[in-house]
């Protein structure tokens, strides 16, 4: 029987032209964080393990992060203006005593809301846990019950998702695994480099000593309910192997169909 004590890190390859996670919601404008959040790496999870949005979440929840930033993308702007196709009024979000929506005062035929996205990010989140858990969780993830997503529905992830498991600590196993930046990122960086075989890559490791917060660890996520607790972080620097020169030890990992492979991923 494996010890309770026995945990294993299991890596998540978090790619895709866009990605968005949010840690908070303001009326009419939906911001993105430039790397991902716990909440959307559990989210991700619970989908892929087919967990309600009633489920509890205290398993997930208290499993270690750690994120590589292995490229950080850029912020990319969607606009929209909203009307009424009929020429009336938007609704407000005061209701009636009947509980109907009242009538923008004054009126407004217009109204613009922004969302925020990352795009052409990647990076690896290594998520730490009991090996018995995370072992059910790989399979989840190369079998997922629910569709997967990036932070949201629309920001669908490129493969491989799921790297496999490894042993030791998160920083040790980020520290560890081949840079995994797209392919044209990577040889772009290995000309103007010499084909170096390691690079310095921003990580964000969790960290009872940590000196920031973040308020992103979920405790439930029904509609009706959705409540955070906060976590402490560290922020560092990793060296880690570039793969610039293939390693017959490491043989590539494939993923099956990628609908993303001729974009670079």
């Amino acid at each position: 029987m494996t010890p309770p004590d026995h945990t294993s890190v299991l890596l998540l390859r978090l790619a895709a032209p866009l990605q968005s996670w949010g840690d908070r919601s303001a009326f009419n404008r939906r911001e993105t964080r430039p790397e991902p959040t716990k909440s959307g790496v559990v989210g991700l999870l619970a989908a892929a393990a087919g967990r309600s949005r009633y489920a509890a979440l205290d398993d997930l929840a208290g499993l270690g992060l750690g994120i590589r930033i292995d490229q950080p993308g850029s912020i990319l702007r969607d606009y929209h203006t909203v009307s009424d196709y009929r020429g009336r009024p938007l609704l407000s979000t005061a209701v009636t005593a009947k509980g109907l929506q009242k009538p923008t005062s004054p009126a407004k035929h217009t109204h613009i809301t922004q969302r925020f996205y990352l795009q052409d990010a990647v990076f690896l989140a290594a998520v730490e846990g009991p090996e018995e858990l995370v072992t059910t969780l790989e399979h989840a993830v190369r079998h997922p019950a629910f569709p997967l997503a990036l932070g949201r529905r629309s920001c669908v992830p490129a493969q491989p998702l799921a790297l496999g498991q490894r042993t030791g600590s998160l920083e040790d196993v980020l520290r560890a695994e081949p840079w995994q930046a797209a392919r044209a990122v990577r040889k772009r960086w290995g000309r103007e480099n010499g084909d170096a075989a390691h690079i310095d890559l921003p990580a964000t490791l969790d960290d009872p000593a940590g000196d920031e917060v973040r308020d992103d660890v979920p405790l439930s996520f029904a509609p009706t309910s959705r409540t955070f607790t906060t976590r402490r972080i560290r922020h560092t620097y990793l060296e880690a192997p570039t793969g610039l020169t293939p390693d017959p030890a490491r043989p590539r990992t494939t993923g099956g169909h990628d609908p993303f492979a001729l974009l670079g991923w």
